[in-house]
């Protein structure tokens, strides 16, 4: 027996034909429509799924800057990054390994606070770069010394060769060539660098190399994007980012030199204007080229306007454990030149597999939800492994490289990875690469033009032939405006001969006089 309305509902409309199901439904009420491309409220961060160094102190600092989680919890996962990129691999299964640095862009409003959000989290990763350099500049000077001294040993040598004669020819040139080769085999140690900023794609290829293949752009700014679209030379160079996030061989030849990084690891961490992503959508080769897919994207609501305004600061404690922790993760991975293979415990194998087998699906063209950001996506279980040996390595900070990461490591890197797939999706949609979304605002623009109260798709199509070729190239638009609540299909014509052209109602909101 049917007592709520709803199941009466559900039963009388068991009883119709398709038509008397559409007259019901248009004898309804109006519903408020859902804004379109909007998928509800985006998941929160989830501070929990980092350790608890880190975790603690992205809630605290998110509390005393008023601003979202998101901010500082995607800044220190860059900077986690930051610390142990290049210098670790996830070997998920055979030959698939996965080095553990990310590409992580925040975007969010002016006045937004990102620059003290950035500072505070990136400060003890600048402290840990003055005490490396502390500890190489006395091995500089001494490098530099001995150069020196082999330089003018070798200048003095190679003169005496030009000017020997005879049977001391062969000998002067020996010694000469000795001292030569002397001079090559001392290297001076580069000052080490953890961090650019503001920098071009050719300074940081050169620094990248200089650091052992390891570098960090991170910046509260999006200006990088416009260096990499040809702010300066006028061309796109993308080559760097694209291999420097996949580990690739990256050679760059240079007037005085050459430079060879066998396995680039570049770590971006940036924190933009909403406009900076729709922006690079449109940049020659962001996407094509497959820059957009790295890219992992947040989107927090803005706070601005209910902030308040003495909000509790960071305890001491968790200020100074996590400038502790990070600083002891840099030093401890620094020293790494061959990376530190890092291996799943059976548990976390099972997990990543299962959340593989979650994802395949969705990447299906046909119905898949990921299928138009499939360049994204197919990169996206990826981004987990490389998640999970981040967390791992933070949660066993000096030991990392002993131990399998553990189940419930892999279970918080697919949360972070659920997170990030969310906030993808509104990204591409607001980049206006959602075909479905941009053809239903397209339908959705004319009606608030022509302010109809009905149409047919014969009507639509129409009006916008040059974009749709054949009328039935609307009916997606028309699916999704249905389900967003902004039109609504009509019963057919009993007297109509044919096919009849599908009718539509509007809401109301749309043909209503202003």
């Amino acid at each position: 027996m049917t007592n709520t309305p709803a199941e009466r509902a559900t039963a009388l409309l068991s009883t119709l034909n398709a038509d008397q199901v559409l007259t019901a439904m248009h004898a309804q009420p109006w519903d408020t429509p859902v804004p379109l491309a909007a998928r509800g409220t985006l998941p929160t961060f989830p501070a929990h799924a980092l350790p608890a160094w880190a975790g603690e102190f992205t809630a605290a600092l998110a509390e005393e800057t008023q601003t979202p989680v998101d901010l500082a919890g995607c800044i220190v996962l860059a900077a986690l990054s930051t610390a142990a990129g290049g210098r670790a691999l996830v070997n998920v299964r055979g030959s698939w390994c996965e080095p553990v640095n990310l590409f992580v862009v925040v975007a969010m409003p002016p006045g937004s606070r990102k620059s003290p959000v950035f500072r505070a989290i990136v400060a003890p990763l600048q402290a840990a770069e003055r005490a490396l350099q502390e500890q190489v500049r006395p091995l500089i000077t001494e490098a530099e010394l001995a150069r020196k001294v082999a330089q003018e040993s070798a200048d003095k040598a190679a003169r005496m060769a030009a000017s020997a004669r005879g049977d001391s020819a062969g000998d002067a040139l020996a010694e000469a060539t000795s001292a030569a080769l002397a001079v090559d085999g001392i290297t001076v140690p580069a000052e080490p660098r953890l961090i650019a900023d503001d920098i071009t794609p050719e300074a940081a290829a050169s620094l990248l190399a200089e650091q052992g293949g390891r570098l960090a752009v991170l910046s509260a700014e999006g200006g990088i994007f416009a260096t990499l679209a040809g702010r300066y030379s006028g061309v796109a160079n993308l080559d760097l980012f694209l291999k420097g996030h996949a580990g690739d061989l990256l050679i760059v030849d240079r007037r005085s030199r050459r430079e060879r990084v066998d396995h680039a690891a570049l770590t971006l961490g940036l924190a933009v204007q909403p406009d900076i992503v729709t922006e690079i959508a449109s940049s020659p080769g962001f996407r094509g080229k497959g820059l957009l897919g790295r890219i992992l994207y947040s989107l927090p609501t803005s706070n601005v306007g209910y902030r308040l305004i003495d909000p509790p600061a960071v305890p001491e404690q968790v200020a100074a454990e996590y400038a502790a922790s990070l600083g002891r993760l840099v030093t401890e991975m620094y020293g790494w030149q061959d990376p530190a293979r890092l291996v799943l415990s059976p548990e976390a194998a099972d997990l990543f597999r299962a959340q593989r087998e979650r994802t395949e699906p969705r990447l299906r063209p046909d119905a898949g939800d990921l299928a138009h950001i499939s360049d994204w996506a197919a990169k996206f279980d990826g981004a987990v492994a490389r998640i999970a040996g981040l967390l791992h390595l933070a949660a066993h900070i000096g030991d990392g490289w002993r131990k399998p990461i553990a189940a419930d490591t892999m279970t918080a890197a697919i949360e972070l990875g659920d997170y990030f797939t969310a906030h993808a999706l509104a990204t591409f949609d607001a980049m206006g690469q959602d075909p479905g979304v941009e053809a239903a605002r397209t339908v959705h623009a004319w009606l608030t033009k022509a302010r109809p109260e009905h149409f047919t798709r014969r009507d639509a199509h129409r009006a916008l032939q040059r974009k749709f070729k054949k009328a039935v190239d609307l009916d997606p638009a028309f699916d999704l405006l249905e389900q967003s609540g902004w039109i609504r299909r009509e019963p057919d014509p009993t007297t109509s001969r044919g096919n009849p052209s599908p009718r539509y109602a509007v809401h109301p909101d749309l043909h209503r006089t202003a």
